[in-house]
């Protein structure tokens, strides 16, 4: 490998000859070995949009000559479009605030402007990393506007998986209307339900998720570019921050609009924080679905067995046959992650200081890490959990009717008391509630059997209360 010298104001640096980042990125690389982990694509993404509308606000205020923001434009375009990506080299974890993922940006889009425009790599006299491309910004409000901005690119296709998700348990729900079976609370039997209404409400759970995180979404839309360094807009303008961020809507389609309060939307990650809070919620509501489902599934010998989810892979190295809920196993891994994520980025952001918070890297990867993985994932138990599920209908008949839970019908007629010793009694000898109320003469036959349907008591109400006056006796037992 050939190298260049570049200097910065702390001296000279070797840089590697081909590489389209400069000094400050090099200083950046020597620094901070942690991790290997890069910029997220969305961010890297979100940073060149900032830069490219900066470029375009300054030309049209006339600050910058338009064959420099016409190269820059260029070079933001073609990494817009793939290129160069390998050049951004910054470790997640860097120094506060940023600053060396900007100067990364800067140093790829100067060198390769220049390059457009016959300069060689790492001169800058055509194209500066900070009088041009930096132009009318600071790390403080690039790196803030490209994280909501990134976030808010990885939103709609979040919620849309959120949403594929809840259709194909509402389509589970409608194909499973039919399917009695033992509700359960506490792990306990407990009162007849559908299987299509625990599908059902599943579905409304992860609606509600995905609402929550559409909502959250629109606090991200406020941009604190031109607010330079602490939101007093220094060497920026009010002038410059409307057009930037007329260009950032422009390229992206998204109702972007300045900040109302640039000194909040610089000091604060609030917004951010509020937004990861979403996806919390939505991990935490598909991490129960995934952990109930396993539930559900478990067997097929000596548990509920209730339903049957894709087998996927085989499950066991050693067991002949074993399969494994794999899919809701990786789920509830992905959830825990995201719930994981969010941790770091409440802590990092009630750790920002006065007029900015420089935990943002931080703050920025583990969003975008849990917005990325939760999508994924949502996908993929779509695709390959919940819309092969199927149910046992000859298992989940057999375990309702095991279960004493069903007496809890007679208590408006009988009493709580009565019908609480009935069910003692069917769970000690084994005999059915049916037979024990015969027996004990409390009532006949047929109305017995018009009480205790199961498909009546998954209707909600007094079942068999269409006879006046035989319900709401219980109190005179």
């Amino acid at each position: 490998m050939t190298f260049r010298i570049e200097s910065d104001p702390l001296g000279e640096l070797s840089v590697p000859s081909g590489a389209y980042y400069g000094v400050q990125t090099a200083r950046a690389v020597e620094n901070f070995p942690i991790s290997g982990l890069r910029a997220p694509a969305d961010l890297i993404t979100a940073t060149i949009l900032v830069k490219k509308a900066a470029a375009d606000a300054n030309a049209s205020l006339g600050r910058l000559d338009r064959d420099i923001a016409d190269a820059i434009r260029a070079a933001a375009d073609e990494i817009l479009g793939g290129a160069l990506r390998d050049q951004f080299v910054v470790d997640v974890y860097q120094a506060g605030a940023g600053t060396s993922h900007n100067m990364n940006a800067n140093e790829v889009l100067a060198n390769r402007a220049g390059e457009i425009l016959g300069e060689p790599l790492g001169t800058y006299r055509r194209v500066h990393p900070n009088d041009h491309v930096n132009m009318s910004q600071s790390t403080n409000d690039v790196y803030p506007t490209s994280t909501r901005l990134a976030l808010l690119l990885g939103s709609a296709p979040l919620v849309a998986a959120a949403q594929a998700l809840a259709d194909s348990l509402d389509r589970k729900a409608e194909d499973f209307a039919h399917v009695l079976k033992t509700g359960r609370t506490h792990l306990q039997d407990a009162v007849p339900m559908t299987l299509g209404q625990e599908l059902g409400g599943y579905a409304a759970c992860v609606r509600r998720g995905a609402e929550d995180v559409t909502a959250a979404a629109h606090q991200l839309m406020e941009m604190n570019l031109g607010a330079t360094a602490v939101g007093t807009g220094l060497n920026a303008g009010d002038e410059f921050r409307r057009l930037a961020v007329a260009q950032l809507a422009r390229y992206t389609g998204l109702t972007l609009e300045p900040a109302a309060n640039l000194f909040r939307v610089t000091q604060s990650m609030g917004d951010v924080l509020g937004y990861s809070s979403a996806m919390r919620r939505l991990a935490v509501e598909v991490g129960k679905i995934a952990s109930d489902l396993r539930l559900l599934s478990m067997g097929p010998g000596a548990g509920l067995s209730e339903i049957a989810l894709p087998a996927v892979q085989p499950g066991s190295s050693i067991m002949p046959g074993k399969v494994n809920p794999s899919v809701p196993e990786m789920v509830n891994q992905v959830c825990f992650q995201a719930m994981g994520c969010d941790a770091t980025i409440a802590m990092a952001c009630e750790a920002g200081q006065l007029e900015l918070n420089v935990m943002m890297p931080v703050i920025a990867w583990n969003a975008l890490h849990a917005s990325s993985i939760l999508r994924e994932a949502l996908k993929v138990l779509r695709l390959r959990c919940v819309d092969g599920l199927v149910a046992d209908e000859t298992r989940t008949r057999a375990l309702l009717d095991r279960s004493t839970a069903a007496a809890t019908a007679l208590s408006p007629y009988i009493g709580y008391t009565a019908t609480a010793e009935i069910a003692k009694d069917a769970v000690k000898s084994g005999r059915t509630i049916r037979a024990l109320v015969l027996e004990r003469g409390l009532m006949d036959a047929k109305r017995l059997d018009e009480i205790l349907s199961v498909e009546g008591m998954t209707r909600g109400g007094i079942v068999g209360a269409g006879k006046a006056g035989e319900a709401g006796k219980a109190g005179k037992k």
